[in-house]
């Protein structure tokens, strides 16, 4: 039975609760066709990740576990779909070293550490209706499978939570476990700490979903079904993580499009919805500053996003809205897609909870517009309105460190994200300042130093970034894909500096190039890419492209010559066309030269008339004029 819209009660999404236990049961009835003999493997359809198929069963296995999990605990332990009674065959199965569907330990596969953890998780959240009810000599074989976690390596990112929550559970359940290994763990998880409540996933500049949808996932959660006397988490932690997490929730609620779309930029998009984890997080734990009514609405949008544009239809699949396999990393398989479970923790609380009996209230960017700067990622956020297109301006994420060789991330080395548009695999990156050499390559800039962040009078951000670009030779690179960019022969050049300045959701993009030791054809600067199922629609001579929903715009405000639009098919999970405008120069740009445009995304509208720029006579500052007559002067670092 389809349940029905409820305008009163949801005025932005219309959906109650009913829906979200109507989607996760649909979810796990089409997994479910996919389940072993044995019930220890949910063996999906799609090409497998590098791990092999038998680790990609275990993954459908835990990570439609957690929906499940959630589906239980909501209801207080009533299953009438007998979820629990299958995944406790899977748990004796897989847990069975001489059953044909065995699961690799987490000592034996790094995969099974991830896993682990989501099943500790349930197992602990579950515990009066599942664990409590197996067999003695099936919980034994599931301790000592989760046991080989104790002292194995784990990479310094957000894989410590996985060691922590399965250690957690097998000292509740009165199993081995490491106190050491806990205490190296939170002490990672220290380091990765930045300003205002984000977390870096490493020790890179890689600021992603992962820092909700793991990175503060797991410590509340942990504080809240583990270690619930305090005795592992001192409570000045515990008050800690909450702060943190009050923090990020406040930025994070900004970077959600009206139409519930997340942002899309990092790693691992294919889980989709799972960027309303840490929203849930902060219900369930009860630190969350959010509303109950704010935190159904930017959740239920993001879930109902993908569920109004075909994502799942049946099975979640490797993509965005719909299947699109180029979006999977290399660690990704057939399961991967369903720690999107993790953007529905909410069904893990009751009906009669606020979150689900409150009056839905409106995101930040349908009460007016938004503009902020979010120190610790070096961003720009900025929304409209009008448009309900949240966007950040890059200055600060590069899944690198200064003065890295590598090449550019798409995912985050843009200048760019917006919850409209995605990165392209096109021939011409989007978002980018480029220096192209004598054949045409586009240079790379990560490893760049961040300049400054900040905010001006009269809504007014800025940024910049400078470093050395470089032309990076990626041909021999096949090293499996995490994130950060690829290596190669690097063919070093001139230093670029790139400010950004936004109002009103509009970006003046200005560039400044040093002296060039090889031979340079010019400089180019592309704008946001549109994406359609037609081919957009794009003005001759003009760099500008529209589509039904989006317009993506550049204008030369000084030195740019040539404008255009590159045009391409099956580049993006979008559309099957995508467009982006550039401009550049005609010829080598000239050192120390001032070079500046304005870079347009909305959804159409009345055009607006471009701010006047002005350049001090030591070429220190800029200042632009609007025609309102706000004006702002900015650093232009040499």
């Amino acid at each position: 039975m389809t349940a029905v819209e409820d305008r009163r009660l949801s005025p932005y999404t219309g959906w109650t609760r009913g829906h979200w236990t109507a989607l996760a049961d649909r979810l796990l009835a089409a997994a479910g066709r996919y389940r072993s003999p044995g019930g220890a493997r949910i063996d999906l359809p799609g090409p497998a990740s590098r791990n092999g198929r038998g680790s990609d069963g275990l993954e459908g296995f835990a990570r439609t576990f957690l929906l499940a999990g959630f589906r239980v605990a909501g209801e207080g332990g009533a299953d009438p779909g007998g979820l629990l009674e299958h995944y406790a065959r899977g748990l004796a199965a897989g847990t069975d070293p001489a059953s044909p569907e065995a699961w690799a330990r987490p000592d034996e596969l790094g995969q099974s550490k991830v896993e682990a953890a989501s099943i500790a998780l349930v197992l602990q959240l579950t515990r009066p209706w599942l664990w409590d009810r197996l067999d003695d000599a099936v919980r034994d074989r599931v301790v000592a499978w989760l046991a080989t976690v104790i002292g194995q390596p784990y990479p310094p990112i957000n894989w410590v939570w996985f060691r922590i929550v399965v250690e957690s559970f097998l000292r509740e359940a009165g199993g081995p476990w490491s106190a050491s290994d806990v205490e190296e763990d939170l002490a990672v998880h220290a380091s990765l700490r930045r300003p205002g409540g984000w977390l870096s996933d490493g020790a890179e500049r890689a600021y992603d979903h992962y820092t909700g949808w793991a990175l503060h996932l797991y410590p509340l959660l942990w504080t809240h079904l583990f270690d619930v006397t305090g005795t592992l988490c001192p409570g000045s932690l515990r008050q800690q993580w909450a702060s943190d997490l009050r923090d990020y929730l406040d930025d994070a609620v900004r970077l959600v499009g009206t139409d519930g779309s997340p942002l899309l930029q990092g790693r691992s998009l294919v889980y989709r919805f799972a960027a309303a984890a840490p929203f849930w997080v902060g219900a369930f734990t009860g630190t969350s500053s959010l509303s109950p009514g704010l935190t159904r609405r930017v959740a239920g949008g993001m879930v109902r996003h993908f569920a109004d544009r075909g994502a799942p239809d049946g099975l979640l699949t490797l993509g965005w809205q719909h299947a699109w396999p180029a979006m999977r990393q290399a660690y990704s398989g057939p399961g991967s897609p369903y720690w999107a479970a993790k953007g529905m923790l909410g069904l893990a609380l009751p009906a009669h909870h606020p979150v689900w009996t409150d009056v839905e209230e409106p995101l930040p960017i349908e009460t007016g517009d938004v503009a902020r700067v979010v120190v610790a990622p070096g961003w720009l956020v900025s929304g409209r309105r009008r448009d309900g297109i949240a966007l950040v301006v890059n200055h600060g994420t590069d899944h690198a460190h200064p003065g890295d060789q590598r090449a550019d991330s798409p995912l985050y080395a843009r200048l760019g994200y917006s919850t409209a548009t995605v990165p392209p695999l096109g021939s011409v990156p989007d978002n980018t300042v480029v220096v192209l050499d004598a054949d045409g390559r586009a240079s790379h800039r990560a490893g760049f130093e961040t300049c400054y962040t900040t905010e001006l009078p009269g809504g007014v951000l800025a940024a910049a970034s400078t470093g050395r670009v470089r032309w990076v030779d990626t041909d021999g690179d096949d090293s499996p894909d995490h994130g950060s960019g690829r290596s190669g022969p690097v063919v070093p050049g001139p230093v670029l500096t790139v400010v950004s300045v936004v109002r009103d959701g509009i970006e003046v993009r200005l560039a400044r190039l040093g002296t060039a030791d090889v031979p340079v054809r010019s400089l180019r600067l592309s704008g946001w890419p549109v994406s359609d199922a037609t081919r957009p629609v794009t003005e001759p001579g003009a760099a500008a492209a529209r589509t039904p929903a989006l317009r993506s715009e550049v204008r030369s405000l000084r030195g740019f010559t040539t404008a255009d639009v590159a045009v391409e098919a099956g580049i993006s999970p979008l559309g099957e066309w995508t467009a982006i405008p550039f401009v550049a120069t005609d010829g080598p740009p000239a050192p120390g030269a001032v070079f500046a445009a304005v870079v347009v995304l909305d959804r159409g509208g009345p055009d607006e008339a471009d701010p006047s720029l002005a350049i001090t006579a030591d070429g220190r500052h800029v200042t632009l004029t609007w025609p309102d007559g706000v004006s702002a002067e900015v650093p232009l670092p040499a």
